[in-house]
């Protein structure tokens, strides 16, 4: 069995004498590298105050920063920008009842009013180096949990270019890169997996980040370099979506009782992300490099109370992409060195791991377009981890094997959109089938249905642990 990736605990027995003999309160760190407290995985509004705070600091970033560098160069009207959006729906009812979660009968009820806009300096020194502050704010009202109204901001950073080769962005953004349809190797920024699961639309996906973000274009390559705070990916926690819990022993919902220790928000722990690429001809080519932490809480802090926390990191990889016999061919892979456990012989901290992926998508015409990806991975010094098991651990196998499939057609004049995208993982024995149909009745109004099946013979597995939670959605957009 493998670990799962969407899951936020390593497939580890749950056993009396495992948390009475295990070896307790290991931290291969310092305890000042992490929080001093420890955020229960069920705690609903944490997110949302993190986030709001970072809204404030950003907020108050920006306007110290135009008032200090704008204003004593040239004094000029100030106008408005245009205000866009949209305002959405969306009801998820499960297919079948789940007891564990919340709400045994849906996933998801929730009103979402969402507000960006683009102010462009058109005087003075700003104006001079291209300045642009970006903005995009959802409001929420979840009435899955509480029907109160969450304020959720997507994006607010400020954007400039100091020479004609480099592009400067500051403050929260979305960050992603690499070439493949949702399996992520190269680009470890923030998932909302939750999100993927419920039916909200494909840019939930990506979490944001609060980062700095510059990027060169000299002649020989092209350079993207990230500075960005710790984010962990969005995860299953038991009160809308049950999931398999390694304390609990088996598939557990709003009893299952975690403690994820973050790394603390200090310069000590900045995360750094770089891409270099360029073009060999029709080639598109890129070597990717990440120093930070997993955004995945693989490995246990201490047993006994149930804490487990977010190895240090990092990830070398490349990647690849050029037409191919009418299509696009693309490659990726990624080597994971987890630094804390650098033998592979401690139970308790994920391996160091090394994945690759093949792909291919083609355009078959009359808005036809399929496509397939295959990703490999291997968990190295695999000897070494079985050894370290103690008897009643759970183990996961040496290796993974995924495959995907993709389709999608357009009709009526492209304002029909049907699309099903398959996962599929023969040595776990366990799938995801993603379909949703989409129709743009007017410029302005959309409507979109689908379903989320995921399945496995086991659940212990990535997708076999999240079978309970199929459902249907329907979501209804205006845009303005």
């Amino acid at each position: 069995m493998h670990k799962s990736l969407f899951s936020a605990y390593p497939l580890r027995k749950n056993a009396v004498a495992s948390l009475r003999d295990a070896s307790l309160g290991f931290c291969p760190r310092s305890p000042a590298a992490f929080c001093a407290c420890a955020q229960k995985s069920l705690d609903p509004a944490r997110s949302d105050i993190k986030t709001f705070c970072s809204g404030i600091y950003l907020t108050r970033f920006i306007v110290i920063l135009f008032i200090a560098f704008g204003m004593p160069f040239f004094a000029y009207s100030f106008e408005l920008p245009d205000i866009h959006g949209f305002v959405e729906t969306l009801y998820a009812p499960r297919i079948s009842k789940d007891s564990l979660t919340k709400h045994d009968d849906r996933v998801a009820l929730e009103e979402r009013v969402q507000l960006k806009s683009r102010y462009t300096f058109s005087e003075g020194f700003l104006a001079s180096l291209n300045s642009v502050i970006n903005f995009k704010n959802d409001f929420v009202v979840d009435n899955y949990f509480d029907n109160t109204l969450h304020y959720k901001l997507r994006e607010l950073n400020y954007s400039f270019s100091p020479t004609g080769f480099m592009d400067v962005k500051i403050g929260r953004q979305v960050l992603t890169w690499g070439v493949a349809d949702y399996l992520f190797i190269n680009d470890l920024f923030p998932k909302d997996y939750v999100s993927f699961y419920i039916g909200r639309d494909d840019e939930y996906l990506k979490a944001p980040s609060d980062a700095a973000r510059i990027s060169l274009f000299p002649s020989l390559v092209n350079i993207d370099f990230v500075v960005f705070g710790f984010e962990p990916n969005v995860l299953p926690k038991g009160d809308r979506l049950s999931m398999f819990d390694s304390f609990q022993g088996g598939i557990a919902g709003r009893n299952s009782e975690r403690y994820l220790i973050e790394p603390a928000q200090t310069a000590e722990n900045l995360q750094y992300a770089l891409r270099l690429y360029r073009n060999f001809g029709n080639i598109e080519g890129a070597f990717y490099a990440y120093r930070g932490f997993d955004p995945m809480p693989r490995s246990y802090l201490d047993e006994m109370n149930r804490k487990l926390f977010y190895e240090r990191l990092d990830v070398h990889g490349l990647s690849l992409r050029s037409p191919f016999l009418g299509g696009i061919a693309s490659f990726e892979g990624g080597y994971y060195y987890s630094s804390q456990d650098s033998a592979g012989n401690n139970r308790l901290i994920e391996n160091s791991s090394y994945k690759v992926l093949a792909g291919y998508e083609k355009d078959l015409g009359n808005d036809l377009k399929v496509s397939g990806q295959y990703m490999y991975e291997e968990k190295l010094n695999y000897s070494d981890y079985i050894t370290a098991l103690m008897p009643w651990d759970y183990f996961w196998d040496a290796r993974r094997h995924v495959l995907t499939q993709g389709l999608t057609k357009l009709y009526k004049n492209q304002t029909v959109r049907v699309s099903v995208f398959n996962f599929y993982s023969p040595s776990d024995k366990d799938g995801y089938l993603r379909a949703s149909i989409s129709y743009d009745v007017t410029d302005s109004f959309k409507v979109a249905c689908g379903a989320n099946l995921p399945w496995g013979e086991d659940n212990k597995s990535e997708f076999g642990q999240m079978q309970k939670n199929k459902n249907v959605f329907l979501r209804a957009r205006y845009s303005f």
